[in-house]
Order: C-alpha cells, then sequence, then structure tokens
C-alpha cells in the first residue's frame, strides 16, 4: 500500500540459470494470489520470459547482459531504464555481482534491497569430500520465500496452488496427435555428465513403455547434438515422438503443462512440469535433493537417486559439475526396471 493508488510495486531479479528461473514461477503466482494490490516485475534473460506468461499482475523485462546492460555503464543504464516504474522494493533472487551492483544503484534512492542468503557455507558443508554434513538445507522456494517475508509479504508454500494447464495450439496438436494414450515426458539430459542418466539404460526404460503400447513417449531437449540424438532415438520406436527442436520455449509449456507424468534428471524441465502440477520423477546422480533444488511440491519418494553407500561423497556439488573420480558410473545404481516401475505406479493410479 503506498502512494500509488493502493499498489505497491515490487522488482524481483532472478538472471540464470533456467531451473533456477523457473523456480520462482511459484513463488511469484503464491504472492499475487495472496496480495492482490502487489504488482511485479521480474528481471530476467531474454529466453526465460516465456515461463511466466499469463502471470496476473506480473509483467516480465529484459537484462540484457551480453550487450545493452553489460558491466557497470551497463547496469547503470538498466537502472535509468528501471527508475521510471518507481518501485517500492526489490527482490534480489539472485545475489550475484550484476544484482548488487544494481543494488549500489538503488541505495541512492532509498529503495528496500533484500538479498537472497544462498546458504553457501551450508552447501560447502553438505558437498565437501571430508567432515561432510549430510542433512536436508532450505530449499530454493524456501530462500525465495525468506526474501519476499523481510519485505513484508509472507507467503506459505503449502498454500500456493500450481499454475493452469495451458490450452494446446494447432503447432502443439499437430505434432503430438491427441488419442487415448496418455502422455510421458522424457528429458535425458543435464548440463552435467554426472546429473546424466546413460543413454543406454534410458532407452531400456523407453523400451519398457513403448511396448505397453499404452503411453505416447515424447522426448526433450536442446541443442544441436541432443536434438540429432532424439531424432535418432524416436525412430527406434513406434509410441516416441522428439519435441526437440521442434518447439519454441512457450510452444513446449503448453505441452509440459499437459503431460501425465514427466521423466527428467536433476534440470530444468523438472521445475517446469512442477509448476503445473505435473507429477514428476527424478533421477540423481552426483547431486542429491538435500541441497534444496527439489521441483515444487513434488513428493520425495519421486526422487530415485544413485547408491550412497557405494558413492559416499554425493552430494560432490550443489550444480552437478565436479566429478570425483571413481563417480562415473553413479546413475548406473539406479535400474532402469526401478524407473519404469516408478512411472508405471504414478501412471496407473
Amino acid at each position: 500500500m503506498d502512494k500509488k493508488g493502493n499498489i505497491t510495486r515490487i522488482l524481483l531479479i532472478r538472471l540464470s540459470a533456467m531451473g533456477d528461473v523457473a523456480m520462482t514461477a511459484p513463488i511469484i503466482n503464491g504472492l499475487t494470489q495472496k496480495y492482490p494490490h502487489l504488482h511485479i516485475t521480474l528481471l530476467t534473460k531474454k529466453p526465460f520470459m516465456p515461463i511466466f506468461e499469463g502471470l496476473e499482475r506480473v509483467n516480465v523485462l529484459e537484462a540484457d547482459v551480453k550487450k545493452r546492460h553489460k558491466g557497470l555503464i551497463g547496469l547503470w543504464r538498466l537502472h535509468q531504464e528501471l527508475k521510471p516504474l518507481q518501485f517500492d522494493a526489490v527482490a534480489d533472487l539472485h545475489n550475484v555481482l550484476r544484482s548488487r551492483i544494481l543494488k549500489k544503484y538503488f541505495a541512492l534512492e532509498g529503495i528496500p534491497f533484500v538479498q537472497i542468503d544462498k546458504g553457501r557455507r551450508e552447501k560447502k558443508a553438505l558437498t565437501r569430500n571430508r567432515n561432510k554434513i549430510f542433512q536436508q538445507l532450505k530449499t530454493t522456494h524456501e530462500r525465495y520465500a525468506n526474501v519476499l517475508a523481510q519485505l513484508g509479504f509472507p507467503i506459505h508454500l503449502s498454500e500456493i496452488k500450481p499454475l493452469p494447464r495451458l490450452p494446446l495450439s494447432e503447432k502443439v496438436l499437430g505434432l503430438v496427435a491427441q488419442d487415448t494414450k496418455k502422455w510421458v515426458g522424457v528429458a535425458p539430459f543435464a548440463a552435467h555428465e554426472g546429473k546424466m542418466y546413460p543413454l543406454s539404460l534410458m532407452e531400456k526404460v523407453i523400451t519398457e513403455l513403448n511396448n505397453t503400447n499404452k503411453y505416447k513417449i515424447l522426448l526433450f531437449g536442446g541443442g544441436v547434438k541432443e536434438v540429432e540424438m532424439l531424432e535418432r532415438l524416436s525412430k527406434s520406436y513406434q509410441n516416441a515422438l522428439c519435441m526437440a527442436g521442434k518447439l519454441n520455449l512457450s510452444e513446449e509449456l503448453e505441452l509440459i503443462s499437459n503431460l501425465d507424468v514427466m521423466l527428467s534428471m536433476d534440470s530444468g524441465n523438472a521445475h517446469l512440469a512442477a509448476n503445473y502440477g505435473i507429477p514428476v520423477v527424478t533421477l540423481w546422480g552426483v547431486t542429491h535433493p538435500f541441497a534444496g533444488f527439489y521441483p515444487f511440491a513434488q513428493p520425495m519418494e519421486n526422487a530415485l537417486l544413485a547408491d550412497r553407500e557405494k558413492y559416499p561423497l554425493i552430494p560432490t556439488s550443489v550444480y552437478g559439475n565436479k566429478m570425483p573420480k571413481g563417480y562415473e558410473s553413479v546413475m548406473e545404481t539406479i535400474p532402469p526396471q526401478q524407473v519404469v516401475d516408478k512411472l508405471l505406479t504414478i501412471l496407473e493410479a
């Protein structure tokens, strides 16, 4: 409530990566549902903007950190572009050098600016090799909510409803073709090798699902190499379709929001599906849900974990970018049949 006619304008900053940005969507949704006088502006990178299409009283602005808003001068230019929007407060959900510089600029106007506590110390204790403290940390969703609570807008995560399913465009319907078969999304890739289920094992999962003839298996991925691999994979199975390279993000979200289940690594696709309340089965290699990046409102039994008795250094890092010697095969400790059984339990419920 303020001088601008009972409206409070909040700027949220979350620039990268896609999974982290996607995790802000349920928080923003919960915020606008609970506080009707709030108008939210999210500052993020252009590729992620479609994630927030259709959210009520939410405006999304591009931070062009590679060109227009690069460096100190670029960030000052960004601040000058934001200034006319007259924000009452800023929630920095990123807390990196760029956003810390923006904080100094906003301080010149006396605008409240609260930054996320990323829990770096606890995460280091969780992922170190010696004297590892293996315990559940605050989730990223909780950390986001804590920032907003400090600005005077507390929300209860348990009360947040999923985003509504999106209507399917003619293009998406033309590619998938609706029939009586349930839709199973499969996103087999991840940013780091230690988080990716071996394709040979994923093929066994797909084979089992394909042989039931009850499900349509929709393969998701990005990048030229991934598209080629998924195209080749889809041709081996009657009930598999490659979606990679055929849809933009808005169209992918239409499809993801209408799945019956998503099978994903610890990656962005898991968060995109979870935001719509789609059941998500996640496979975890050298990372672990304890670090706080578990998909929103998903039951923990949907997480299939690598064997920590055999590989006690798990989690080796928060993002999966550290692979200790001898840990190359961690994902192989998750049997394909276990994955199939979990998917079928959800699909046949």
